[in-house]
């Protein structure tokens, strides 16, 4: 049977938007998407349910139609649409094209009549279709009828009422046709409709209903008595005229036919990119993909030829000397982390179509023997996707791998820095518009047995890799990333494996101690805080903090949410540094310390056997260029308070060696700025070898270097740090304590004295805008659509982007090489120490007996020569028997 669903766009997207908190939906870029995120939740979960055969989305143009021409006030009380809500409405459109899904407008016309005009063509049409009103707007229940259906949103954007003749009936005391009789009585609020005064629902049904319809109530006025009838005659205009405006029209010129709403295929590739730029992922992406094409398992278009094979026993050698000098893809099949893995198969593939399959399990002496010197030929080059892992896992084996000549997935990022995914078959589908999961068809000549899906994924992702390689170079060259691939990024990848080997070290009774002094430390403020407010609470129930807070302790109202007002750090900061109450202060500490103890907790999960901690290290997290510690993330240990330092004192040298060693870059980014604004001032103050915050302080505030005060060289410092973010007048005085208007005049003070900054700030944000990227010393791009979007929060939020990219990116640029160069530099000199860490500005090393000195000028020396700018890269070096004994 037929089955039209019919959906009024405005409707559900305005409800979606207020009944999901804009501020928790948002991308990086600073575009809100909760609007999108329930709008299409309501889609897809409606789609799944009802499994429509036929489906269209209609849209109001404005708010000026006809029934506005007719009437002045009609709607002419809702509020303005907000801007949060409008920049949204071009992506849900955007997410129906992707889903083949037609949306109709017509200028002058509301969206209820072009869905009204739908369903009349629908049942008109045929005698078995069904449709269904996807609405929030209580003027479609006029369109109910035994085979049309409204499904009314009760709560949310989940709960859905479903509206039939005997529903409708049931719940307003008319049938459907006479709803909208009984609404021009009644009035109808949200369209600033007003009706009869007095006269309630129950009352307008019972006249409907004893005169037969609202065309004989009206007749027949005069014969009913009392103050409402009387009210009825004083309004009868307005009744009159509310049945003229909530009709609505059935017969618009859409120039569309039922037949062409027929659900059709869906352009996968561009959905799940849109997917990515809203970064829409978890539960929800799964629903979409699962509902939009369930069970879809054929390619986008056609897939690719393998003449595939499982190699048996004895076969590898031979297989594997015909594969020649050009390079493969190869796929490595099994599991890795915590700085180890595991390999359960590999599969080659070849550009002429041949690939191969070889398991593990099984593998003859002479198999492994030839298997293992192919892997560590470098002359024989090999196309991976992501091949740090799966290099852990070789090495895990007992085997090396090199001769990697691209790694795809770092290819991708450098072409496309700000993608939320850059799986393998997320690539696939983007650059190669095919499946990974599937070959061209079923007999293909693929020479392994049917049900060995292992070795066939495995040899089409091996076949995909070297594809997406071809693809992908020149989307590298294009975007200037051909340098930073192969200098930066590729090398970098078995140095970033060979610390992830290593780990770090770690006293685990320290460790242990710390999260006991924490444990103990959460209960004692819980108690303070109670003892304060005479009460025991839960201290992390919002609601219940909520009304301590504001109603019996009565403090200022902090920012109004969906759930009252909000009780999250910046705002508790806030309240504190207002009313500096007690319970507060011990409130905020209750909340440090639980972070403390979990930091903890987390990293003791994480030891492994050998006493040590393995963290991974990811290079396309951050579109910065900045790499990302992860399992357990080590990049975040406090480092400027006192209980951060006694956790770092957990991280200690290993057996075997001296010490640990670390080392970083002074003030990096103000030295990049100064390199990048050219701004002489700056570059002569990091070039007198003074401090520096203290040498830019005298120069604002034009005094002697001598005579600059702690309070000045503060704010000197907050401002040096803070204008490469796009630091504002407020948000300075936030950090200072001053009022805005005094952190306005700093800044000019500031700019005035630093000019070049001031005009390197302003030409970046300018050029970036003209070019649409931003680019570091090295090259590395960042692009920002959004630079010209004429949304205002999604702009300035491209703005702040274009300021900090380039410096901070620079930044990651410059210890990257300063890792490989400092690498190099210890295997040339036949040191045993070691690279464990990189955080931000800091590498972490062990050094190995008798080697210190010579290792800290060869750290020196390499780090300071990682780029070639007009000031001098000043590096830090510290020694001690812990991370926290070893800063400087």
């Amino acid at each position: 049977m037929p089955r039209l669903l019919l959906l009024d766009g405005h409707s559900l997207a305005y409800r979606a938007f207020f009944a999901l908190p804009v501020e928790n939906f948002s991308t990086a870029t600073g575009q809100n998407t909760n609007a999108v995120y329930g709008f299409t939740s309501m889609l897809v979960n409606v789609l799944r349910d009802e499994q429509p055969t036929h489906v269209a989305v209609a849209f109001d143009v404005s708010r000026q139609t006809f029934r506005s021409e007719e009437y002045a006030d009609y709607k002419a009380k809702r509020n303005k649409t907000p801007d949060e809500f409008k920049s949204q409405l071009p992506l849900i459109e955007r997410m129906l094209t992707c889903f083949a899904i037609p949306f109709l407008k017509v200028d002058g016309y509301e969206a209820d009549d072009i869905i009204a005009t739908l369903v009349t063509d629908a049942l008109a049409d045929s005698d078995d279709t069904e449709v269904l009103i996807l609405t929030g707007d209580r003027d479609s229940l006029q369109l109910v009828t035994d085979r049309s259906t409204v499904l009314y949103p009760m709560r949310g954007v989940s709960d859905l009422a479903r509206m039939t003749p005997a529903a409708v009936e049931e719940k307003y005391g008319v049938p459907p046709h006479r709803y909208p009789e009984l609404a021009a009585i009644v009035g109808e609020t949200s369209d600033n409709l007003p009706g009869v005064p007095g006269v309630g629902a129950g009352f307008a049904a019972r006249w409907i209903n004893t005169y037969d319809g609202l065309d004989n109530v009206i007749a027949q006025a005069d014969q009913i008595t009392g103050k409402k009838g009387e009210a009825f005659r004083e309004h009868l205009g307005d009744v009159i005229r509310n049945r003229r405006l909530n009709a609505l029209v059935r017969d618009l010129p859409l120039g569309v036919t039922i037949g062409e709403l027929a659900r059709s295929d869906w352009d996968r590739a561009e959905a799940l990119a849109l997917l990515d730029e809203l970064e829409i992922r978890g539960e929800l992406r799964t629903r979409i993909l699962d509902v939009v094409a369930p069970g879809e398992d054929e390619p986008v278009e056609a897939g690719v030829e393998l003449d595939g094979v499982t190699l048996g026993p004895d076969e590898v050698a031979g297989w594997l000397a015909e594969t020649g000098a050009d390079p493969v893809g190869l796929h490595v099949g099994g599991t890795w982390g915590s700085g180890t893995g595991r390999v359960d198969g590999l599969a080659v593939a070849l550009a002429d179509g041949r690939a191969a399959y070889v398991a593990v399990e099984g593998l003859s002496p002479a198999d492994d023997t030839a298997l293992a010197a192919w892997l560590a030929d470098a002359a024989r080059p090999k196309v991976l996707h992501d091949a740090k892992g799966p290099s852990l896992a070789v090495a895990a084996q007992g085997w090396q791998l090199a001769g990697v000549a691209e790694d795809t997935a770092l290819a991708a990022y450098l072409v496309a820095p700000d993608q939320r995914s850059y799986a393998l078959a997320d690539l696939t589908l983007r650059y190669l518009h095919r499946e990974l999961e599937q070959s061209a068809d079923d007999d293909q000549g693929m020479l392994f047995d049917e049900g060995d899906t292992t070795a066939r994924s495995a040899m089409v992702a091996a076949r995909a890799a070297l594809d997406l390689s071809v693809e992908l170079a020149d989307q590298v060259e294009r975007a200037g990333g051909h340098r930073l691939l192969t200098d930066v990024e590729m090398p970098l990848v078995p140095v970033l494996a060979a610390m992830e080997q290593t780990g770090i070290a770690v006293d685990v009774d320290h460790l242990e101690s710390l999260e006991s002094h924490f444990g103990e430390e959460v209960r004692k403020e819980a108690d303070e805080a109670y003892a304060v407010i005479g009460k025991e609470i839960n201290l992390g129930s919002p609601k219940q903090l909520q009304v301590v807070l504001f109603d019996e302790l009565g403090m200022p109202k902090t920012k109004r949410t969906k759930t009252g007002y909000t009780t999250d750090a910046d705002a508790l900061q806030g309240l504190f540094a207002t009313t500096e109450h007690p319970f507060l202060a011990h409130l905020l500490r209750h909340r440090e310390v639980i972070r403390l103890r979990q930091t903890i907790e987390g990293l003791l999960k994480t030891v492994q056997p050998d006493g040590r901690i393995h963290t991974t290290f990811h290079q396309t997290i951050a579109a910065t260029g900045r790499l990302s510690s992860t399992e357990p993330n080590l990049q975040n240990i406090p480092v400027r308070t006192e209980e951060g330092r006694r956790i770092r004192e957990g991280f200690v040298v290993g057996p075997g060696f001296e010490s640990l060693m670390t080392a970083d870059y002074s003030q990096i980014e103000m030295r990049i700025m100064a390199h990048l604004s050219e701004d002489a001032l700056l570059i002569e103050a990091f070039r007198s070898g003074r401090d520096f915050h203290a040498e830019t302080a005298s120069r604002v505030f034009d005094v002697d270097p001598d005579a600059v005060t702690s309070e000045m060289r503060a704010k000197i410092k907050a401002m040096n740090y803070g204008l490469a973010y796009g630091l504002s007048a407020f948000g300075l005085s936030q950090q200072l304590g001053i009022t805005p208007s005094e952190a306005g005049g700093l800044m000019d003070e500031y700019f005035e004295t630093f000019g070049g900054i001031r005009s390197y700030l302003t030409g970046v944000v300018d050029e970036a805008r003209r070019t649409g990227f931003t680019e570091t010393i090295m090259g590395r791009r960042r692009y920002l659509p959004d630079l010209t979007s004429d949304n205002r929060m999604r702009r300035e939020s491209a703005e702040r982007m274009a300021l900090n990219a380039p410096i901070q990116g620079s930044a990651a640029d410059l210890i990257k090489v300063a890792m490989l160069r400092t690498g190099a530099a210890i295997e040339a000199a036949g040191l045993r120490s070691r690279i464990l860490l990189q955080v931000h500005d800091e590498l972490v090393i062990e050094v190995a007996a008798g080697e210190r000195e010579a290792l800290e000028a060869l750290v020196r020396t390499e780090m300071a020569g990682a780029a070639d700018l007009t000031v001098p890269l000043d590096v830090s070096v510290g020694t001690g028997l812990s991370w926290h004994e070893a800063a400087h």
